[in-house]
């Protein structure tokens, strides 16, 4: 028997486990927790206990069969640090349990893999957390003094299909440059330079393109305009730009398919949507050209554009954008590379001895 790794990945309304052998899964499952359930709880460090219980429940048949050589949690909301593996360490766990820079569920995720991971004294570690922060300080600056750009964005998943496509074309991704956009709910852009993302779109802040429920990128003046004029407190103004508008505001639905159905049927209206948001993504790929060529004398080649996420399953879309930007570099698509699997290489690395996990320290 190989490396037995157990991933865990905390979401909203779900924890996900799976367990790998090397490279190949032999077991994965979903719990989901109903509202109710997750809205007795009066914030996220009380579902701890909860939610452990749930993956002891999912797992206790695989573990009798052997127990994990590593246990691997999603990173959560922790300060900028530099991506890759960090073990699970007391500064990490103070940072996630005192909800230092945030609070979300993902936060458990290195909770419950220390936890678990102590039980059967195997090492625990995260792998490229959202705040995942390699942008050079040029890139942070804004018009405003007051406002810095933020790195947070879909890291685990950008950098493990910038490694996947590396791997494939034959490259080492340390000495490449790729473009990369995670389309999904949320959408971000990373621009990977030689092992480091130099600069990313943050969709979280309201960054990039507009996406299925997300408005993007708008004129600020507008949205002062917009709040000063009463219709929309701050708070609900926030909660509409974040999941109540893109695709959903313009259209009434976030189901790309849906849309695409609508095209189909001669929906005009729908169709300009849609291009608009091919559009947008295109822009906004073609944007980090800069944060590729800076620094370098010879002006080499990006290597790839990457798209991945749910909404490079549309053929469609993928297809439009393809048109707009395959004169900057051949695009690749990459849609069965999950974050379960790419945490999971990472432990199998670390236990090949291939990557060294950092250590997290508190500020």
């Amino acid at each position: 028997m190989g490396s037995r790794i157990l991933v865990i990945n905390p979401g909203s309304t779900s924890t996900k486990v799976a367990i790998f052998n090397d490279e190949t899964v032999c077991f994965d499952a979903e719990v989901s927790h109903p509202r109710e359930s997750i809205d007795r709880f009066s914030d996220v460090l009380g579902q701890k206990e909860f939610r452990s219980a749930a993956v002891m429940d999912l797992i206790k048949d695989e573990v009798a069969k052997g127990t994990p050589d590593m246990v691997v949690g999603r990173g959560g909301l922790l300060r900028p640090i530099p991506g890759g593996p960090y073990s699970i360490n007391d500064a990490m766990l103070s940072d996630l349990e005192n909800e230092r820079y945030g609070s979300h569920p993902c936060n458990l995720g290195a909770m419950i893999a220390c936890e678990l991971a102590e039980q059967w004294a195997v090492p625990s570690m995260i792998m490229d957390p959202v705040v995942t922060d390699e942008m050079e300080p040029m890139t942070k600056i804004t018009g405003l003094p007051e406002i810095k750009r933020r790195s947070v964005f879909h890291a685990l998943s950008q950098r493990g299909v910038a490694r996947s496509v590396a791997a494939k074309m034959g490259l080492v991704y340390e000495d490449s440059k790729f473009i990369v956009a995670h389309m999904g709910g949320g959408t971000s852009i990373g621009a990977h330079r030689e092992g480091k993302i130099v600069d990313v779109i943050n969709g979280l802040d309201g960054e990039g393109p507009f996406t299925p429920e997300r408005s993007g990128a708008l004129p600020v003046l507008s949205v002062i305009e917009l709040l000063e004029s009463g219709k929309y407190t701050f708070a609900e103004l926030k909660k509409v730009v974040t999941s109540g508008c893109g695709l959903l505001g313009l259209t009434g639905t976030n189901d790309l398919r849906v849309i695409e159905s609508r095209i189909e049927e001669g929906d005009e209206h729908a169709k300009l949507v849609f291009e608009a948001l091919v559009y947008n993504i295109a822009k906004y790929l073609c944007s980090y050209l800069p944060a590729l060529m800076r620094g370098d004398a010879d002006k080499k080649p990006v290597d790839a554009i990457i798209l991945t996420g749910g909404l490079a399953r549309s053929k469609r879309l993928v297809s439009g954008v393809e048109e707009l930007v395959d004169y900057i570099a051949p695009v690749q698509v990459v849609t069965g590379l999950e974050e379960m699997e790419v945490m999971a290489r990472g432990g199998l690395a670390v236990l090949r001895g291939e990557m060294v996990p950092q250590i997290y320290n508190s500020r």
